[in-house]
């Protein structure tokens, strides 16, 4: 199971952005079983849970520091998962990883998760 995820860059304060992650090396079948989640680390802290959504997308849970900012979302045809942030802020900026999580429901401790992409960079200025 590989995940990679992209869409990341530089913005500015206010800016939306579309992250976009591509589970590959499962059946369609096998990904509507997993969980998704996205987390986020910068430099010299705990990598932090964003937003989480079931298998088949009909429940998510965003962290209180993104809500009403951020919304996860995934295409089961299509293996994919995806966060689309809007209004960003300063402290938005970090690594952003997606994970993915064999079990029913929402997860948001990240050593619940069996799976990880490499990241992909966010970075706000003002």
């Amino acid at each position: 199971v590989q995940l990679q995820a992209s869409g990341g860059g530089p913005v500015q304060a206010g800016d939306s952005l579309r992250l976009s992650c591509v589970v590959s090396g499962v059946s369609a079948n096998t990904f509507k079983s997993l969980s998704m989640g996205w987390f986020r680390q910068v430099p010299g802290k705990e990598r932090e849970f964003v937003a989480g959504i079931n298998q088949p997308g009909d429940r998510t849970l965003p962290a209180d520091s993104v809500k009403g900012r951020f919304t996860i979302s995934r295409d089961n045809l299509k293996n994919s998962a995806f966060l689309h942030m809007t209004n960003l802020n300063l402290k938005d900026t970090a690594v952003y990883y997606c994970a993915a999580k064999e079990a029913l429901g929402i997860w948001t401790k990240e050593e619940f998760y069996n799976y990880w992409g490499h990241g992909t960079q966010v970075t706000v200025s003002s």
